[in-house]
């Protein structure tokens, strides 16, 4: 099945990988971090606030993908810190208040000044 690259200026970008990959029914969005697009600036210095913004980044990947939240199947989040848990699950629960996707985390293995969270996502729009 053929790919399509998909690619949007609502959410941040990167030379190095697609922001995200639609094959058939299925939207693949790479991980992304609490970027503000608009500013090229982390969206705040907590946990929540990067988690908020992770995920409007990946919002923004679905819609123009063709897909949307209620789509994901499956999300993956990576923090830099294990002790932010209970943060970034605070404000994920905003996104999937009911009947979220299957997910995972795990601790980040890359060290970036500032960074304290990044979301991937699958979604299937059959």
């Amino acid at each position: 099945m053929p790919r399509q690259v998909i690619t949007t200026p609502d959410a941040p970008r990167s030379p190095f990988y697609s922001q995200g990959v639609r094959a058939g029914t299925l939207v693949l969005v790479s991980g992304t971090t609490g970027v503000d697009p608009a500013t090229g600036s982390f969206a705040g210095d907590t946990v929540q606030a990067q988690t908020r913004q992770a995920l409007r980044n990946c919002e923004a990947v679905l819609r123009a993908g063709g897909a949307s939240l209620d789509d994901v199947v499956e999300v993956g989040v990576l923090l830099t810190d294990p002790d932010d848990f209970a943060g970034m699950n605070e404000e994920y629960a905003r996104w999937f208040p009911v009947d979220p996707p299957a997910r995972y985390a795990a601790r980040l293995g890359a060290a970036l000044p500032g960074l304290l969270v990044s979301i991937r996502m699958t979604a299937s729009t059959a």
